[in-house]
């Protein structure tokens, strides 16, 4: 079972669940989630009441933001042909990739949106902005190629 599936389980993608998710507002709006977990960190010297709503509302979102949205009307879109994408690659293990998507550019790109989520917790943890910025941009650009790989992953599949 590939790392994805199981974080596909956790935040409940079952058939339904990846329709809704395909939506584009779920994919565009997930990247808020990145901004509000800095956000909590970064008001725990101000507010610490502040800091627990604003990490409960992080989570929450995190959890609920692939389920809330209803099914795309058809898969047109470069966001909603990402997230197909995503489930061709998360069954690699039952269904092999084509040869030209058997390629170590996705871990990379995983890797250094990782990377650019631990500069970006660096960055709140100790207030500054620099990093904070440098971690979402590095993580968004990585997050972002990754989904444009899926889109091509996706087109070539239904071929």
């Amino acid at each position: 079972m590939t790392i994805e599936r199981k974080l596909a389980r956790l935040f409940r993608l079952d058939h339904d669940g990846w329709g809704r998710h395909a939506n584009p507002l779920s994919v565009w709006s997930r990247y808020s989630v990145q901004p509000l977990f800095l956000a909590a960190i970064w008001l725990r010297n101000y507010s610490i009441t502040l800091m627990i709503v604003v990490l409960i509302l992080a989570v929450v979102w995190t959890f609920i933001n692939p389920i809330i949205f209803s099914k795309p009307k058809d898969a047109s879109s470069w966001a909603t042909k990402a997230v197909l994408g995503e489930q061709v690659y998360l069954n690699r293990d039952r269904s092999s990739l084509p040869e030209h998507h058997q390629i170590r550019l996705y871990q990379i790109l995983k890797i250094t949106a990782l990377v650019g989520v631990f500069i970006s917790l660096w960055g709140a943890y100790s207030f500054n902005i620099t990093h904070c910025i440098y971690g979402v941009l590095i993580t968004y650009l990585a997050k972002s190629w990754f989904l444009d790989r899926m889109v091509w992953l996706y087109t070539n599949s239904l071929n």
